[in-house]
């Protein structure tokens, strides 16, 4: 007799379909030139921020783990949990950090074009 198995079907869900930032900011266009596509993990330990900065590409990513803090210079601030999705905000200075109780693990995807910054630091601005 022979073993049957039962596949699970494969199940799409789209997370997120927008043409604006978490702050409500609209993206701009692509940059010209051909595209470069970059995926980051970073990992932020409790009680750990990032320095103020700003994007100059288009980017968004998924918390995987922890709950991930984000202030603008203005003071609005999103959180982030777990398993939820974040559009990052272009040319808008802000940071991150992280106020939970264990480690963020964040997966951040850019788009961005050859030998662009993924980030512009700002470290005239005191945290």
């Amino acid at each position: 007799m022979k073993n049957v198995t039962t596949a699970t079907p494969v199940k799409t869900t789209e997370l997120i379909r927008t043409s604006r930032s978490w702050d409500g900011a609209a993206l701009p266009d692509y940059p010209q030139g051909r595209p470069e596509l970059v995926a980051v993990k970073y990992e932020i330990g409790v009680g750990q921020r990032l320095g103020w900065h700003h994007h100059p590409v288009m980017n968004h990513g998924v918390v995987v783990q922890g709950e991930l803090t984000i202030v603008s210079l203005d003071g609005t601030e999103k959180v982030v949990h777990e398993g939820e999705i974040v559009v990052e905000m272009v040319g808008t200075i802000h940071h991150g950090e992280n106020r939970g109780e264990k480690p963020v693990v964040l997966y951040m995807f850019y788009l961005s074009g050859k030998d662009m910054p993924l980030s512009v630091q700002h470290p005239e601005i005191a945290l």
